[in-house]
């Protein structure tokens, strides 16, 4: 149905005028929603929206794509945005942070999982052969930067204090709530440089322990150090986290193939005990020099004294359990600089830095990442583009190239099921598609749809978890 202009008619023209008038008087948010309302394909819109599972930040797309026979040229499915709402399509952003998007989080979660899980019993092209190597949980930490305020009972409180009139204790009891813990007793006694480094420099470190484990490992079997790597290989992966005092570190997975990978077992020696004995005997050892630096007065990087390693006995009868390890490294893989009280966002001056809503200790060390990242000889550490991390500039989660599945093999997996509803078509088809970037996000209306959408999906997915313990159907995975 044609509008008419409401110019013409004087009947018409007041009605628009009237509607434009109580428009004026409503929200931005309620404009919005009237706009929605208006939406001739609706229905449309709220079906792209339900597919991307309520994504908090879409990436919207233009184009075609057509589905051919790849023998006879025979079009089987021809799909274009022309007949969308807005000529586009909607799809999920895939943002790992749930500060970001909670739903695309939780598949990108969930596809972690399923990375880690195959990698310690199995499945998704890996043996389950693997359930019988060595393989460890380790945690590796970092230094000491200068004492904070912990959770629980606190440094003792000592009459002395430090050069900066400041105590060198506490002498309370903290809850893990209190927004104290991970705080500097003194800020002046705090070395923020240092810090800074040691998070732009942790990826390196985990590196150089990966290199110096197979080095243990060649003392400890009698084997030279180039033999070792064709007699057995450490295949690992591990995810990052920030302690609330803003330093990283890391949880792995560790696990002794054959020289051939997860199919092949390692040789004898390589044994639980072996690897636990190396594992920290190499973390202990490993040391890389600081960067040369004026701001700072040199010294060596290293992990901090305190590591937890524990073995995965075959069975799950050990101590933790594969899924309980899978669910641990996944759930971390969701957080990010968020969870040491930082920002998600790049930081483009001091004076942006200055008005961050975060802790004195927090703004230091954003500060002094924005700092050195001034200086010539670091700026191959690119700490300005990465301050708002605390320096850190590693991926969330690595793994070894033979340690387990991949991400891509995960979501094509996914793409190819979603294919399975035309499996009647054959294998023999080929796919012509031309797509363009169209924006992204959603208006005020929108993200409050979606919003709902995603906390509705998220209630169905506990009341139907709720069932299934109830049953005794649940079996703990994702």
């Amino acid at each position: 149905m044609t509008r008419s202009n409401p110019y013409n008619d004087p009947t018409a023209r007041r009605a628009f005028l009237d509607r434009e008038a109580r428009l004026r008087q409503l929200s931005d948010v309620e404009r919005d929603f009237v706009r929605l309302g208006e939406l001739p394909d609706l229905n449309r819109w709220l079906e792209q929206l339900r597919a991307t599972g309520g994504c908090a930040e879409p990436v919207h797309l233009m184009g075609h794509s057509t589905t051919l026979d790849a023998g006879t040229g025979e079009v089987l499915r021809h799909y274009s945005t022309e007949a969308d709402p807005g000529g586009r399509l909607s799809v999920r952003c895939r943002n790992r942070r749930a500060s970001r998007c909670a739903t695309c989080s939780r598949e990108h979660s969930g596809d972690t999982f399923h990375l880690v899980r195959s990698g310690l019993i199995g499945g998704k092209g890996v043996p389950d052969t693997v359930r019988s190597h060595p393989r460890l949980f380790v945690t590796l930490t970092a230094p000491s930067f200068g004492p904070v305020h912990r959770a629980g009972e606190c440094h003792r409180a000592r009459r002395r204090c430090c050069e900066h009139r400041g105590r060198h204790g506490c002498g309370r009891l903290h809850p893990n709530t209190d927004p104290l813990v991970g705080q500097p007793l003194c800020a002046d006694c705090y070395d923020y440089p240092r810090h800074v480094l040691w998070n732009a420099m942790a990826p390196a470190l985990w590196k150089a322990f990966r290199d110096n484990l197979y080095h243990h490992l060649a003392t400890r079997a009698g084997v030279g150090r180039s033999e070792v790597r064709a007699l057995v290989r450490v295949s690992a992966a591990k995810v990052a986290e920030y302690q609330k005092r803003g330093s990283v570190h890391f949880h792995a997975v560790v696990r002794l193939d054959g020289p051939d990978g997860p199919a092949a077992p390692p040789p004898s020696w390589a044994t639980g005990p072996l690897l636990l004995e190396t594992v920290r005997s190499a973390a202990a050892a490993v040391a890389l020099p600081y960067p040369d630096t004026a701001a700072h007065s040199g010294g060596r990087l290293r992990f901090g004294t305190q590591l937890d390693a524990h073995p995965l006995v075959k069975g799950d009868g050990g101590r933790l359990t594969d899924e309980a390890v899978a669910a641990y490294v996944a759930k971390y893989t969701s957080k990010g600089v968020e969870a040491a009280g930082a920002v998600d966002r790049r930081m483009e001056s001091l004076a942006e830095i200055r008005a961050l809503s975060v802790t004195p200790h927090v703004r230091a060390l954003i500060a002094t990442a924005w700092r050195l990242g001034g200086l010539p000889e670091l700026q191959h550490l690119r700490l300005r583009a990465w301050a708002h991390m605390l320096g850190y500039r590693g991926h969330c989660l690595t793994k070894t190239r033979v340690f387990s599945i991949t991400y891509g093999q995960l979501r094509a997996a996914r793409a190819e099921h979603a294919r399975g509803l035309y499996a009647d078509w054959g294998s023999a088809t080929v796919v012509e598609s031309a797509w363009r970037f169209a924006g992204t996000g959603h208006t005020p209306a929108e993200a409050l749809i979606a919003a709902g959408i995603a906390e509705d999906l998220a209630t169905t997915r506990e009341v139907a978890h709720e069932d299934a313990e109830g049953s005794g159907r649940s079996d703990g995975t994702w």
